[in-house]
């Protein structure tokens, strides 16, 4: 009996230290490779959709470890991991929003380091010349606010300052981005969307899951 007892014993304790590696690892690939990213946001519509599950490499800009516990969202002292390049004018990009540490956010990078952004009647300007590296963008509100009331449609010029990025989202009308709260440090990218591994349009039901599935969406990104 005591033999049983005693193997049984062994037997839980292999256990957990299966599952705390199993843990410990996927904490690490989660903080430094990849991270599977669910949108909740219309900002980056159409190239990124609200239900789509985005799959996203975390080594080519650098990212933050150990960044947040998992499931809490509760940011923890971390450091900068350094990464292969910067983003380039047209990359996508997920980054850390600078009012809101616990929050990331999927926007495309328009301009970098030196750049002078300007917004002209909702047409977007790099260095005075019209802006084609969004092929998703779209415009959903035809009225056009004038810059002393909303910089969404008339912004600028501006400079984009040394050691930063100045994101927008694809769907013009109904993003918050750098127009509201400025150009991104670098050190606020989290990440480089790479695939959609899943994508359900949740205005479906559960007990329609297969057709609320967006088929066409797995596989793909802008």
């Amino acid at each position: 009996m005591q033999k049983s007892k005693t193997t049984a014993s062994g037997s839980t304790v292999e256990f957990l230290k299966s599952a705390i590696l199993v843990i410990a690892v996927s904490f690490f690939v989660r903080s430094t490779v990849v991270q599977a990213y669910h949108v909740t946001s219309g900002s980056m519509e159409n190239t990124i959709l609200t239900g789509d599950f985005v799959i996203a490499d975390k080594l080519t800009y650098g990212t933050q470890i150990p960044d947040r516990l998992p499931f809490l969202e509760t940011k923890m002292p971390s450091f900068r991991l350094p990464g292969f390049s910067s983003p380039v004018s047209g990359d996508l990009v997920i980054i850390e929003s600078p009012e809101d540490e616990t929050k990331d956010l999927f926007k495309r990078c328009v301009a970098v380091e030196g750049q002078t952004v300007e917004i002209r009647d909702k047409e977007l300007f790099i260095d005075g010349k019209p802006y084609l590296n969004s092929p998703g963008v779209k415009h959903t509100d035809s009225r056009v606010f004038p810059s002393r009331y909303l910089p969404r449609d008339n912004f600028g010029p501006e400079r984009v300052p040394d050691g930063h990025i100045f994101v927008i989202g694809d769907n013009r009308d109904n993003s918050y981005d750098s127009r509201y709260f400025g150009p991104i440090p670098l050190v606020n990218i989290k990440a480089r969307p790479l695939v959609i591994a899943f994508s359900r349009d949740a205005r479906h039901p559960l007990w329609r899951f297969a057709k609320a599935i967006r088929w066409g969406r797995i596989g793909s990104i802008e």
